[in-house]
């Protein structure tokens, strides 16, 4: 496993395609909401990337996340994450 793979952490979404697996690149807190900014490919360049708002939790083992498709509200998370990371730079 390459040394980049190493510094993220690994969450695993079941779909109903099957398990997915992805890298958290971070995560911030707004209006009381959880987000995460997340990749399937840490290492390529032009690597897709998902923010995801935490919607519920089922149990302490399971929480749901759903995809944000409001541009308003992407523009505004991907702003902040922009601020948050270092080593990218995300466009909508």
């Amino acid at each position: 496993m390459d040394n980049m793979e190493n510094s993220y952490e690994k969450i695993v979404f079941d779909t109903e395609d099957g398990e997915i697996e992805f890298f958290v690149i971070e995560q911030t807190m707004l209006g009381g909401v959880n987000y995460i900014l997340v990749t399937d490919d840490i290492d390529g360049e032009e690597a897709d990337f998902l923010i995801l708002k935490e919607t519920g939790s089922e149990d302490d083992e399971y929480v749901s996340y759903d995809i944000i498709e409001n541009d308003e509200e992407l523009k505004s998370l991907i702003s902040i994450f922009n601020e948050l990371v270092d080593d990218f730079d995300l466009e909508v």
